[in-house]
């Protein structure tokens, strides 16, 4: 029996048009909570960012922040407890220019909002001092720019003889999503008298690694080092005033990221990551270095979750070490605890937490907490009980009952270890109306299945009756160090082999139809949808999204080139993984309908790779159709792009799975 289309109420149309929040921060004083909010602007085709003030009690409804506008974002709060924030509100500085891009606003308890500084090309991230009126912020400069003005009235010369092109010479061309200009990324500090010195470039190491001590005497920010091998980068500590580099921290091969200073200034806490290589696999920690000393300590040490820890937060109490940090653990992302003595406490049982809090006196955490079936929420925790539920507060972003329930299949994999995955059921699935499978792997490879996802999102599928299952193979984060050992070298093998055991285990079910079974991943996973298309039929239908199909030219071509050849080797010296693991050597097996979906500025997977696959395909007279967004990246954003992308993916798998009659959506 076929399931019926209800058109009049898609799910994906909810889903695309739905507010997101996006960030937390609490004043210094613990008594304020601001949240960031994104909805859909009113052509329907961008998302535009709000500020809402959430009552901590969790009596009083959010409310709309006063004498905010729309395109405010990324808040935090100034020493004082001043809000500042960025956004594109149109003024002029003193000196009459144009803002030109993203400027920093504060925005007092009373009075209105003032700009406190403006970049050429904009700022995109900034940090403020816990106890001095100093902000730290990024924006871009020409390297052989002399300072702010001569990169002003470079940009001006550029824009009045309409020159677009740029020479690259030690700047990437493109990042993730995004053509980069041969600028780089400079952190400048804002004291009480006005603009510093730039602390210097960040590198490429990522937008808003940079972190001020309490007193403001110091910046640290994380820079590409010279000379360093591919995968390493340094943590410089600057003299805020002056910009004189006081220390720096570096450890081949090793990435730093998201510094924070303890509360006393005396030491700063970072991310680290070892990346992976042909030989030693993936791994990252949490590190302290001592600022006298210069000592670097590992601070998890024995952790063998193997979560990816995020972003450290501190105890902002003077002399107390104690920090909190998430992780993927089978399934969750919970929030940790770790004390001065190293002891590391789960403090909660269930749920992915994002963007964490701790009030000034270090008891109580608040934080955006998500899952498979719920969008993030503002949660309250205890900074201590563990393995809590906690206390949601109101705040805009529910989306209310979904189209089905979760559960979970687990297995052993061919070599014994135990797997799991999520697994969503639609409404009505019986033994008695088996519901058809979609499998759809993760990306990364480096994640977990954990927490709720807007650009790839399950429900919609289980809205049309579709049951989903969410496998997390070999690679995932949250299962131990085995879990990376497992997969390290063979991208398409032992993943892909733990992708159809939890499949086979999920369809021994008798709610789930083994004859109707499609599957769909996007970027790693729309890889693994490659591969599973050159090694089996089992499936009805295929669909591929951002996925990689040559990797020998995709190690050439994408943003990520020194990291890919450090893990697979020179093509011309070391071909053993890119012959095991390159699906495109065996496209003659592909028989399975497949649909590509790509973006035009996908940097991380460049578009190269659908079209050679769609190429490939055609040639072999293989069902193939490309869903192609020249104006997106490596993941589809725009609302109205994700309304077409969710409608044309499941008409082709009703078509293919179901047996419907195809429908093209109207759009395209």
């Amino acid at each position: 029996m076929a399931y019926e289309r209800d058109d009049t109420a898609a799910f994906h149309d909810l889903l695309a048009a739905h507010s997101r929040l996006t960030g937390l921060v609490l004043a210094p004083d613990g008594t304020r909570l601001i949240a960031s909010v994104q909805s859909v602007d009113e052509a329907g085709t961008g998302r535009v960012a709000t500020l809402w003030e959430v009552d901590t009690s969790g009596k009083d409804e959010s409310r709309l922040l006063d004498r905010s506008v729309e395109g405010d974002f990324d808040p935090a709060f100034a020493a004082d407890g001043t809000l500042l924030f960025l956004s594109g509100r149109e003024s002029r500085d003193v000196a009459g220019q144009e803002p030109g891009g993203d400027s920093l606003w504060a925005l007092p308890e009373s009075g209105e909002a003032r700009r406190i500084a403006h970049h050429p090309g904009g700022i995109y991230a900034f940090t403020a001092a816990a106890k001095a009126d100093v902000v730290a912020y990024t924006g871009d400069l020409l390297p052989d720019a002399a300072d702010i003005a001569a990169y002003t009235e470079f940009r001006r010369e550029r824009e009045k003889a309409m020159v677009t092109a740029a020479l690259y010479e030690e700047t990437a061309a493109g990042a993730w999503s995004a053509a980069l200009g041969p600028e780089e990324p400079h952190t400048f500090v804002l004291g009480p008298d006005g603009l510093g010195v730039s602390a210097g470039s960040q590198g490429l190491a990522g937008a808003g690694d940079t972190a001020l001590s309490p007193d403001g005497s110091l910046v640290a920010c994380t820079r590409a080092g010279t000379g360093c091998a591919p995968n390493t980068n340094i943590v410089v500590i600057a003299d805020a005033a002056t910009g004189v580099r006081r220390r720096t921290f570096s450890r081949p091969g090793h990435q730093y990221y998201h510094p924070a200073f303890t509360a006393d200034g005396s030491a700063l806490v970072c991310q680290r990551q070892r990346e992976e290589t042909y030989d030693t696999e993936w791994r990252v920690t949490l590190v302290a270095f001592e600022l006298d000393t210069g000592e670097e300590t590992d601070l998890l040490p024995e952790f063998d979750n193997w979560p990816w820890p995020g972003r450290p937060v501190l105890s902002p109490v003077p002399g107390d070490a104690t920090l909190w940090f998430t992780g993927d653990e089978r399934g969750h992302c919970p929030v940790f605890r770790r004390d001065a003595d190293g002891t590391i406490t789960r403090l909660t049982a269930s749920g992915a937490y994002t963007s964490l809090c701790v009030t000034p006196d270090g008891t109580t955490l608040y934080a955006l907490r998500s899952a498979i079936d719920s969008p993030p929420r503002v949660a309250r925790l205890d900074a201590v009980t563990p393995d809590q539920q906690p206390a949601f507060l109101k705040a805009p972003g529910d989306l209310g009952s979904l189209p089905g329930t979760l559960t979970e299949v687990h297995t052993h994999a061919d070599d014994g270890f135990p797997l799991r995955g999520w697994l969503v059921l639609p409404e009505g699935s019986s033994p008695e109306r088996p519901a058809p499978l979609l499998v759809v792997p993760h990306g990364g490879p480096q994640a977990s299945w954990s927490a709720w996802t807007w650009s790839w999102n399950p429900w919609p599928f289980a809205a049309r009756g579709y049951a989903v299952l969410l496998p997390d193979p070999a690679l995932s984060t949250g299962y131990g160090r085995r879990m990376q050992e497992r997969g390290r070298g063979q991208y398409g093998g032992q993943p892909y082999r733990d992708v159809v055991a939890l499949t086979d285990a999920a369809l021994a079910r008798g709610d789930l139809d083994g004859t109707r079974t499609a599957l769909a991943g996007w970027s790693y996973g729309g890889y693994l949808a490659n591969v599973a298309a050159t090694l089996t039929d089992r499936f009805k239908a295929i669909v591929s999204a951002a996925g990689m199909w040559n990797l020998e030219a995709l190690q050439t071509d994408t943003d990520m080139r020194a990291y890919f050849r450090e893990i697979f080797g020179d093509p011309r010296t070391q071909r053993e993984r890119y012959d095991a693991n390159s699906p495109h050597l065996h496209a003659a097996r592909v028989k399975t309908p497949m649909l590509l979906v790509h973006g035009g500025k996908d940097y991380r997977v460049p578009m190269g790779q659908a079209l050679s696959l769609h190429s490939d395909l055609q040639r072999l007279g293989v069902p193939v159709g490309l869903l192609h967004f020249p104006t997106e990246g490596h993941t589809i954003g725009a609302p109205n792009h994700v309304r077409i992308m969710y409608e044309t993916v499941l008409n082709f798998l009703d078509h293919h799975v179901l047996g419907m009659e195809w429908r093209r959506p109207a759009m395209l």
